[in-house]
């Protein structure tokens, strides 16, 4: 029978541990805990109270009870049993709550029946010396043939969940609290943005584009490069994360430190911990001689993980020690190690997906999170496009001593390309187009999409998103100022039919119910743009 139990109480903690770690509803979590301990021990009535903001104990969760019965027992409790257990900091055991005088909550967590007693058991909640909560629960035993009961067991077991549920409780504090600063950043970082964005075009040396969602990114850039927080890039493949991540490096006041990078998604989780902790000699086989790790290296300088939403699960609690107390241990060393390290990652997933999913430790995601940069695919900027392609053609030809260029006509060709891989395909499109070229201009008949030989048709040609509108190309001008409308600068493309570009303008609002954002879409066009077409042409939008 010991063994028995022994074993129920294994199964039990288990299972409860899985419950507290599957979810951050911490009162759904909890409520699955008490309905876990009904089965398992038999328990007729369970609640879990925790100590308000005003210092009473408030009811987060319970079994066996209705809405108006804990709201009616948990105060009583508070002043009665429960807030001996909450001061002393220890267990009370009521072997028969009939016989209980001090009790008075009897028919709240229920009454016994003949040959039956109801116990109460009473187990306070912490992490620390101090408790800041207590389980509480009651459950019936068969006395009526004059057996003993032995509580032991019973209060080592709550024992051991209090502290399961004491530990999460504090860890959704943790996640609250980095969600909370995480927004007052976010939001104070998007107040500067906007008055940078008021005094004029913020650019980067190092990346190129002059779109609208581009100064946007730069202006976030330039406002938090010089603090320490750390920076999570979001953005497709292919849309210049690490040279962003660069450019915060170099416009810190880490700009005469190490620039360090690691892509995660290139090394096994083995490999990943020595390449970022470093090893020991004798660690491991081959380990002849001890080696820095990346954090090490970054020391003092800028960190940069790139696919960090690859890492493995047990891999993401080994970077969230490292994260949040700025220390760790070579591998197979035991000498603990502080390192200064700005962190600045960069993924493509959809973390809060993962997080979900369970596929990514939420405390790791609010972590990393703290100042989000989301980087708009070329799609959304096209007006980069003609620049990147220029700057791509005078690279090539300084590198390879050529001098190649691109007809008008072929720059259309390009500027229509939806580009799914981004700045990296449009790159690796010009260099193959100019490699394959055997006169001194481009012409469109020389592109390999025009004679179906583009490779990278091949890979997208299972996307199920349509290819995009195709619109007017016009060489872009150079960026106006912020504060200007810019309503010069938008032609609405041509549709086909005859009229000026004010006429199309008129035909795409009308067929579009005077809606901007819809005629935008079929123009080809933002509804940015469309709004400063509006201005340019006099059109007064109708109301519908």
């Amino acid at each position: 029978m010991p063994e028995r139990n022994s074993n129920l109480s294994l199964i039990s903690i288990y299972e409860i541990g899985k419950l507290l770690s599957s979810s951050l509803d911490l009162r759904k979590s909890l409520n699955e805990v008490l309905n876990l301990l009904a089965s398992y021990m038999r328990m007729r009535r369970g609640m879990v109270s925790l100590v308000g903001e005003g210092g009473a104990l408030e009811p987060v969760a319970a079994a066996g009870m209705t809405p108006e019965q804990m709201k009616t027992c948990c105060p009583r409790l508070a002043e009665g049993v429960a807030g001996r257990v909450l001061s002393t900091g220890m267990p009370i055991v009521i072997p028969d709550l009939s016989q209980e005088p001090l009790f008075d909550d009897r028919l709240a967590w229920g009454e016994a029946v003949d040959g039956e007693a109801v116990s109460f058991i009473g187990v306070p909640i912490k992490t620390t010396d101090k408790a800041f909560g207590v389980l509480s629960t009651t459950r019936v035993w068969d006395v009526a043939g004059g057996n003993t009961v032995n509580y032991e067991s019973d209060v080592r077991l709550l024992t051991m969940v209090a502290n399961l549920i004491g530990q999460t409780v504090r860890l959704h504090e943790a996640v609250a609290s980095d969600r909370e600063r995480l927004l007052m950043e976010k939001h104070r970082l998007q107040k500067a943005a906007q008055g940078e964005r008021q005094t004029g075009p913020v650019t980067l040396d190092t990346v190129v584009g002059v779109s609208r969602r581009m100064r946007d990114v730069y202006a976030e850039i330039h406002q938090i490069a010089p603090s320490r927080s750390t920076v999570l890039l979001r953005g497709e493949s292919g849309t210049g994360k690490e040279l962003v991540a660069r450019a915060i490096h170099h416009l810190s006041p880490r700009k005469d430190g190490p620039f360090v990078k690691v892509n995660c998604a290139a090394l096994s989780e083995t490999l990943l911990e020595s390449e970022l902790f470093g090893h020991e000699k004798g660690a491991f086989t081959g380990a002849m001689q001890e080696r820095k790790g990346r954090f090490e290296m970054a020391s003092g300088g800028t960190l940069f993980l790139d696919e960090i939403g690859e890492i493995s699960g047990a891999f993401q609690a080994k970077l969230l020690r490292v994260l949040q107390e700025g220390e760790f241990e070579r591998v197979g060393g035991n000498r603990t190690l502080k390192v200064d390290v700005r962190l600045v990652a960069a993924t493509n997933r959809n973390l809060e997906e993962m997080v979900t999913r369970g596929d990514f430790r939420a405390d790791l995601y609010y972590r990393i999170n703290v100042v989000p940069v989301f980087l708009p695919p070329l799609r959304e900027r096209r007006e980069d496009i003609p620049l990147l392609t220029e700057y791509f053609l005078e690279r090539f030809n300084k590198e390879n001593g050529r001098q190649v260029a691109l007809a008008p006509e072929a720059m259309k060709v390009l500027f229509n390309c939806n580009f799914p891989g981004n700045v990296r395909e449009l790159e690796n499109c010009v260099n193959r187009i100019v490699t394959m070229s055997r006169g001194a201009v481009v012409r469109p008949a020389d592109l390999p999409c025009q004679k179906t030989q583009c490779l990278s048709a091949a890979l997208w040609k299972h996307q199920r998103e349509a290819p995009p509108p195709t619109v007017e190309f016009e060489p872009p001008p150079p960026p106006p100022p912020a504060a200007s409308g810019g309503a010069g600068d938008y032609v609405p493309p041509d549709d086909g039919l005859p009229g000026t570009p004010r006429d199309r303008l008129l035909r795409a609002m009308e067929k579009a119910g005077w809606v901007q954002a819809k005629a935008a879409r079929l123009l080809g066009l933002t509804p940015r743009q469309i709004g400063y077409a509006l201005k340019k042409y006099e059109i007064e939008v109708k109301r519908m």
